[in-house]
C-alpha cells in the first residue's frame, strides 16, 4: 500500500505569485505528490450578516488567490510533475479552475452544499472531500451526491476542524468507520485518508500504518510568514520532508514476505555458531581461515 501527500497552501501564499511558485517548488522538494490552493472571495464566502457581525472577516480579502495566478501555478506543477489541486468556495470557481486543476477539493465547511458537490462531480475530475464536523450520515449523503452526479474518483478525508488539534482528539479510527460504511457502485474509486491539523508525526504515522490512510493532507508553510501559520496547524519544510521520507522508507522496508536469508546476509550467514560445538564461525569457514 502507498499513500499520497498533499501540501495545503491555504492562504499562506500571502497574495504573492512568486511565493505561490515557491510553494510548488518546495512541496516537490519535500516529496509531496500534490499542492493545494484555495479559491474564494470573501463576499461569496460569508453572509452579509456574518460580515456585519464580525468585520474582521473582511481582512481576509488579503488571503484571496488572484485568478491571474492560476495559469502559472498550473504550468509549474505540470513541469515539475506535481498535481495541482484547488478548493472552490463559490460555484463559479469550479469553472474558473477547470482548465488548470487535476482535482477538486471540497472543504469541510461546504460538505452540506449539494449544489457545489454536484458541480465539481459533473466535471469528471477527481474530488477530495474533507469531513470535519460531519457525522457519518452526512458523509454518506455527500458521497452519494458525488456519485449520482457522475464522479468516478472520490477520496474522503477524516478531519477534525480545530486549529491545531491535540492527538487525543484526532479520533483516527473514524477512518475505518467510514471505510466500512460508505459504499459506492462498481466502477467508482473510493479512498480514505486524513487531513491533518495536529502537526504531529505520530498522528500521521498512525493514520497511515494503523488505519490505512491512502492520502494525507498537511497544511504547509515555507518560513513561518504565512497568513495562517500563527494558528499552529502548519508544517514547515524540514519537518514535512522528514516525515514523508520516513513513510516512503517504511513502505520500501516491507519486502516480499518470504522468510529466507537476504542477499546482504550471505557473508554473515557462515559466521553463525556451528551446531557441533556452538562456536563461531561454521567449521567449514574455520578450515578456510587456517589455510588462509
Amino acid at each position: 500500500m502507498g499513500v499520497s501527500f498533499v501540501a495545503e497552501v491555504s492562504s499562506n501564499h500571502n497574495g504573492d505569485l512568486d511565493r505561490c511558485l515557491s510553494f510548488v517548488r518546495e512541496a516537490k522538494a519535500c516529496g509531496f505528490d500534490a499542492v493545494k490552493f484555495q479559491l474564494f472571495r470573501v463576499e461569496k464566502l460569508f453572509s452579509k450578516e456574518a460580515l456585519e457581525y464580525n468585520p474582521s472577516l473582511k481582512k481576509r480579502k488579503g488571503w484571496e488567490l488572484p485568478l491571474s495566478f492560476l495559469p502559472e501555478i498550473s504550468e509549474i506543477c505540470e513541469r515539475l510533475g506535481i498535481k495541482f489541486i484547488c478548493t472552490p468556495f463559490y460555484l463559479g470557481a469550479v469553472d474558473e479552475l477547470f482548465p488548470f486543476v487535476d482535482a477538486y477539493k471540497v472543504a469541510s465547511y461546504e460538505l452540506l452544499w449539494s449544489e457545489l458537490l454536484k458541480k465539481v462531480a459533473s466535471t469528471g475530475k477527481p474530488v477530495i472531500l474533507s469531513s470535519g464536523m460531519a457525522n457519518l450520515q452526512e458523509v454518506i449523503d455527500a458521497v452519494n451526491i458525488l456519485v449520482e452526479s457522475g464522479c468516478k474518483d472520490i477520496t474522503v478525508l477524516h478531519c477534525v476542524s480545530s486549529y491545531p488539534v491535540a492527538a487525543e482528539r484526532c479520533n483516527l479510527s473514524a477512518i475505518e468507520t467510514m471505510r466500512k460504511a460508505v459504499k459506492v457502485e462498481e466502477g467508482v474509486s473510493m479512498k480514505f485518508g486524513w487531513s491533518d491539523h495536529s502537526v504531529n508525526e505520530g498522528v500521521v504515522l498512525r493514520a497511515i500504518h494503523r488505519w490505512g490512510a491512502e492520502m494525507v493532507e498537511m497544511h504547509f508553510d515555507l518560513d513561518e510568514m504565512g497568513a495562517e501559520y500563527g494558528f499552529g496547524h502548519c508544517w514547515l519544510p524540514d519537518k514535512a520532508k522528514r516525515l514523508i521520507t520516513m513513510v516512503r522508507e517504511g513502505f520500501v522496508a516491507d519486502g516480499d514476505g518470504r522468510k529466507v536469508p537476504q542477499e546482504v546476509e550471505f557473508n554473515e550467514r557462515m559466521w553463525r555458531a556451528d551446531p557441533e560445538d556452538g562456536l563461531r564461525p561454521m567449521n567449514s569457514v574455520r578450515e578456510k581461515l587456517l589455510k588462509g
